[in-house]
């Protein structure tokens, strides 16, 4: 089983799963709340995305993963409609404040409806779109996939507020509560990405060098091709990439043959 990396903001959202996993705090440690296990490490990182990022990248950085890990950014939302307590897994992030837009791919269908989602650097009290509102989850994205293939990359999020129960009446005690029965859920998508992430190749750079050396690859397409392998590693695991086979052609070709396998991949559920 691959190493799985929880982050939440709040103490109340990481209860239920401290205690689920039966997760022991890191005395060691002072500038994050860390509690850890012999697979699970989760960090609870304080509001705003600043925080939050500053969280993903120490706790990467102070107990790196051996392979490509799981990243889950667990926690609340609010919605204009959505029923309090519901679970969603993410679609789709904006970033208010910049515009920019990131897409979590998932490969597996998540065990939950899915939904998209803007990050706000505060509270967003009219709910103007059809869409959960919170805090951290564009910093959580950003900052995760410089440690691991966003396939394994996700936001979980439950609904915590909306049109008739406003942000201003959540109560610690009742956060907790909604992520305890949405334990099961959680368990499930990070164990099936666990799995994933287990089976795939600790390191694609055999295939790399000799790719790269073979065509002409720009940086930005280099970038491409390291997405696009950790991608067939957790996808295609039982076909190695045959060099061979492939046409002498261009590296934008090539990237574009890597693309059309993967499109053809039937995506496993649960």
């Amino acid at each position: 089983m691959a190493d799985c990396y929880f982050f939440a903001a709040l103490p109340c959202e990481a209860k239920p799963l401290i205690k689920h996993f039966k997760l022991k705090k890191e005395l060691s440690v002072t500038a994050f709340t860390i509690y850890r296990n012999a697979n699970i490490t989760l960090t609870v990182t304080g509001l705003g995305k600043s925080a939050m990022a500053a969280g993903v990248a120490y706790t990467l950085a102070l107990f790196p993963a051996l392979g490509l890990p799981v990243l889950l950014n667990i926690g609340i939302a609010g919605h204009c409609s959505h029923e309090l307590g519901s679970i969603f897994a993410v679609e789709k992030i904006t970033d208010q404040e910049t515009g920019r837009k990131h897409y979590p791919q998932w490969v597996i269908s998540p065990p939950c409806p899915t939904q998209s989602l803007i990050t706000v650097a505060q509270a967003e009290p009219s709910y103007a779109s059809d869409a959960m509102y919170e805090m951290e989850a564009s910093a959580f994205y950003e900052t995760a996939t410089r440690f691991s293939s966003s396939e394994l990359i996700h936001c979980i999020k439950v609904i915590s507020d909306n049109k008739d129960s406003p942000s201003a009446q959540i109560k610690p005690a009742q956060v907790s509560q909604w992520l305890m029965n949405a334990l099961p859920i959680i368990e499930k998508i990070s164990q099936k990405l666990g799995e994933l992430a287990g089976i795939s190749p600790l390191s694609n750079i055999d295939s790399y060098a000799e790719i790269i050396a073979q065509w002409h690859f720009t940086n930005s397409e280099k970038i491409q091709l390291k997405s696009l392998l950790n991608k067939r590693a957790i996808l295609i695991n039982n076909k190695s990439l045959d060099l061979m086979e492939m046409p002498q052609t261009t590296a934008k070709e090539f990237l574009n043959s890597l693309r059309q396998e993967l499109d053809e991949q039937a995506f496993g559920g649960f």
